[in-house]
């Protein structure tokens, strides 16, 4: 097997579709300067104006997650303490593209797997008291998702052809290992809580050395709170997870256990199989998780 390239584009999004889409339904934003911002495995984003960025999905499961961050986190955005895109516009398919989308403020700054934290006890500590402040009980009625915040046994078994996929690059007994005390680790037992869902590197916002902001809120949903707190190893050096650790427990309605944390090992090990295994056409992403792959397994 070989590692794979990013999901193809279901559509073709470009500069002038976003163009015709604002031209159409919000005519007093479509005057605004309009350049490419980023191109990722759901969506693709241009910045807008100064203050602002049009975010198209690329492929029908992600219109269906950015429907549920038009949803939820225009509620959710009030009580978090750093700054996250809760869209100020929402778009409906036209111009010939099929599905929803959205304006939402621009954070500024370069995301983390560009530009780590300067003080990584710094970001882990606002890393913390964000989480904290986010895993709180979620309504009956909040996004299920079938991939993030269930138990790990309920993932697809694809993470051990994924293994096989890296190859050498991966100690897969290591891995076996690692992923079989994951499993083993008793379930999470207490109330669905509220979660980003896909708290990566390339997710958190990095402005003059400091977590500045959080965004993508496609994956939003509600279950164990393991599956955030996977960012200890994702962006956060060992010396710094302690002070994460500390941020979360310090202010968390359920404050982490042993076995969230074991838990949470095992997410940070299966995102950062995933990634590594279907980056082949990204850097970028294929070094995170290359970085993840040796913190759970160093």
């Amino acid at each position: 097997m070989a590692t794979q390239r990013m999901p193809a584009a279901e559509v073709d999004v470009s500069p002038g579709l976003a163009r015709r889409l604002l031209r159409a339904q919000h005519p007093a934003l479509a005057g605004l300067p309009l350049s490419p911002l980023a191109n990722g495995w759901d969506n693709v984003l241009f910045r807008l104006g100064d203050d602002l960025v049009v975010r198209l999905p690329r492929r029908a499961l992600a219109a269906r997650l950015l429907a549920h961050e038009l949803r939820w986190l225009p509620g959710l955005a009030p009580r978090l303490p750093l700054p996250v895109p809760a869209p100020v516009a929402a778009g409906r398919p036209g111009e010939g593209y099929p599905w929803p989308w959205s304006v939402a403020p621009y954070l500024p700054g370069d995301t983390a797997t560009d530009t780590p934290p300067a003080d990584p006890a710094a970001a882990a500590s606002a890393l913390g008291g964000f989480l904290a402040a986010l895993h709180t009980p979620a309504p009956p009625d909040a996004p299920a998702n079938p991939y993030r915040g269930v138990p790990l046994a309920a993932r697809p078994a694809a993470f051990h052809d994924q293994v096989a996929a890296l190859g050498d690059t991966v100690d897969a007994a290591a891995a076996g290992r690692a992923w079989a005390a994951a499993l083993a680790a008793p379930a999470w037992s207490g109330p669905a809580l509220w979660l980003h869902g896909d708290l990566h590197p390339g997710n958190i916002v990095v402005a003059g050395g400091r977590v500045t902001g959080v965004i993508d809120f496609g994956d939003v949903t509600a279950g164990d709170p393991a599956t955030d707190l996977a960012v200890a190893w994702l962006l956060l050096p060992a010396a710094a997870r302690p002070a994460f650790a500390a941020a979360y427990d310090a202010a968390a309605a359920i404050p982490a256990d042993a076995a969230t944390w074991a838990r949470a090992r095992g997410w940070a090990l299966a995102m950062g199989v995933a990634v590594a295994a279907h980056s082949a056409d990204n850097p970028r992403m294929a070094a995170m998780g290359r970085r993840t792959l040796a913190a759970v397994l160093g």
